[in-house]
C-alpha cells in the first residue's frame, strides 16, 4: 500500500512514515500543499494522508479539486479543529476520514487500514462502448486489445472515462497534468493526438470527440462529430 503523506510539520510527518512503513506501508511525502496535489493529481496512490492547515494549498482546495477531477483516493484529513461545522465541511469537500490531531500513530495505522481495505475490494474499472479502464491493474484495453498510455494519456482518459457522457474541458485537462504551471508550448494537442491515435485510430468508431470550443468527450453511442 501506498500513501501520500501531506504534512508541512516536518517531525511529525517523519514520525508518521517511520510509523507507517513499519507497519508495511510505503510512503510519499508533500511538505506543502501545491506539491502534494501535484502528486496526488499525477501518481496513483492507496490513501493520502492530508492536514488542512498547509502552506500553499489547504487540504480542503486539495480535497476539492481531487474529486472534481475525478480522483477518488481516499483521503484522511488531519485538523486540530474538531468542530462539527469544521467535519461537515470536510466531508461536503470529499474527505473519507478524520483524525483530530494529537493522534495516536496506532490509530492512524487503523484508520488507513480501514480505508485501503475498503477501497481494494472494489473492482474500479471505467468504460465507454468496448473501451475498459482497469485502476487496479492500470491497464487499458480496446476491443480485448491492450493499449499502452503514457502517464499523460491515462490522465487525460481517465478524466474522460469517469466524466462521460459529459464534456471535460480543455481548462480541467490542463489543470489535472500541470497543477502548478502551465507549459509555455501547446504540448496538450500533443498528447491528445498521440491518445486519438492509440484508443481511435486502428479501431472502426472513434470515442474521442471535440467539441468545438468547449473541450473534448468520450461518446460509445454517437459519431464523431
Amino acid at each position: 500500500m501506498v500513501v501520500l503523506v501531506v504534512e508541512d510539520n516536518s517531525a511529525l510527518a517523519a514520525n508518521m512514515i517511520e510509523f507507517l512503513e513499519a507497519h508495511g506501508f510505503e510512503c510519499d511525502y508533500a511538505g506543502n500543499g501545491n506539491l502534494g496535489l501535484s502528486l496526488a493529481m499525477s501518481q496513483p496512490f492507496n490513501a493520502i494522508v492530508l492536514d488542512i492547515m498547509l502552506p500553499g494549498k489547504d487540504g480542503m482546495s486539495i480535497c476539492t479539486a481531487l474529486r472534481e477531477a475525478g480522483i477518488n483516493t481516499p483521503i484522511l484529513m488531519l485538523t486540530a479543529r474538531d468542530t462539527l461545522d469544521d467535519k461537515l465541511q470536510g466531508f461536503q469537500a470529499g474527505t473519507d476520514d478524520y483524525l483530530v490531531k494529537p493522534f495516536d500513530l496506532p490509530e492512524l495505522v487503523a484508520r488507513l487500514q480501514v480505508l485501503t481495505k475498503r477501497i481494494s475490494k472494489r473492482d474500479v474499472k471505467l468504460s465507454v462502448g468496448d473501451l475498459v479502464m482497469d485502476v487496479n491493474l492500470r491497464k487499458v484495453t480496446r476491443a480485448g486489445q491492450v493499449i499502452e498510455l503514457n502517464k499523460a494519456c491515462w490522465q487525460i482518459l481517465e478524466v474522460l472515462l469517469k466524466t462521460s457522457p459529459k464534456v471535460v474541458t480543455r481548462q480541467q485537462i490542463e489543470h489535472i497534468i500541470w497543477p502548478d504551471q502551465l507549459p509555455d508550448s501547446d504540448v496538450l494537442k500533443s498528447h491528445i493526438y498521440k491518445l486519438r491515435q492509440l484508443v481511435d485510430k486502428p479501431f472502426d468508431k472513434p470515442l474521442i470527440q471535440t467539441v468545438r470550443g468547449v473541450g473534448l468527450v468520450l461518446n460509445g453511442e454517437q459519431d464523431e462529430a
